[in-house]
């Protein structure tokens, strides 16, 4: 569909002006997955604030090493270890949340951090590994490769929007972060089978399909757990009554 967009262009400069928009929404459409798991990922810290910074600079690492795998796709698509290795990454990512303990307080899988340097490089390589995925794909819609980064920069920008808008949702919808880890297993399962035959590989419109059929359920269930501010709420109003008594 995208060569029939770009037959209609009369030139390279309109070829470019219709690009960026595709590679824009591609990036955003693949982050949806990248973006929970991030999520998921930084409420491993304690503190809104400590989660804002790990996503602040784990997604600068991750922009850094986006640019480095751009400039390298070429080479880096020749050897089908880097996909095993993004594969097993994202896999073990589902292994590790669905066999975890959940934390009864916030319906949280996964590992707890101590600091925030212990984060930061998690959210680096989760990232890396998605973008295994995506940026491959956008190599193959363009050869303009500062097109490319620039639609990778926005990625990063959207994808740090959205994680944070996230972070909250994983609060209020009870099966939203499972669902998250559903469509990172999907990812993995992607990468997979371009290791073993890129015959068998789903096309990006079915896997977008099932991706929003999963999130879809994500988003079915409300939590059942108080937000912060009803919590608060019968504290005051038993302070009120003891002052007035």
């Amino acid at each position: 569909m995208l060569d029939q967009i770009l037959d209609f262009a009369p030139n390279v400069g309109l070829d470019t002006l219709l690009l960026l928009p595709v590679l824009i929404a591609l990036e955003a459409v693949l982050s949806a997955d990248n973006a929970i798991a991030l999520a998921a990922i930084a409420r491993g810290l304690e503190g809104a604030k400590m989660q804002r910074n790990a996503l602040n600079i784990g997604l600068v690492m991750a922009f850094v090493l986006r640019v480095v795998l751009i400039l390298t796709a070429t080479w880096v698509t020749q050897y089908w270890q880097f996909e095993l290795l993004g594969a097993a990454y994202l896999l073990w990512l589902v292994y590790q949340h669905f066999t975890s303990d959940e934390e009864a307080d916030h319906h949280h899988h996964g590992p707890r951090f101590a600091s925030l340097w212990q984060a930061i490089p998690i959210i680096a390589i989760t990232d890396l590994a998605f973008s295994l995925d995506s940026v491959t794909t956008a190599i193959a819609l363009s050869k303009e490769i500062w097109l490319v980064i620039l639609g990778g920069l926005i990625g990063v920008i959207t994808l740090r929007f959205m994680a944070e808008l996230f972070i909250r949702w994983l609060k209020e919808y009870e099966n939203l972060e499972d669902a998250g880890y559903v469509t990172v297993a999907l990812v993995g399962l992607r990468l997979l089978l371009r290791v073993i035959n890129p015959d068998l590989v789903p096309p990006e419109w079915l896997m977008i399909g099932v991706i929003g059929l999963i999130f879809f359920w994500g988003f079915s269930k409300r939590s059942a757990e108080p937000t912060e501010a009803s919590e608060s709420l019968p504290e005051k109003s038993l302070s009120e009554t003891s002052s007035r008594q």
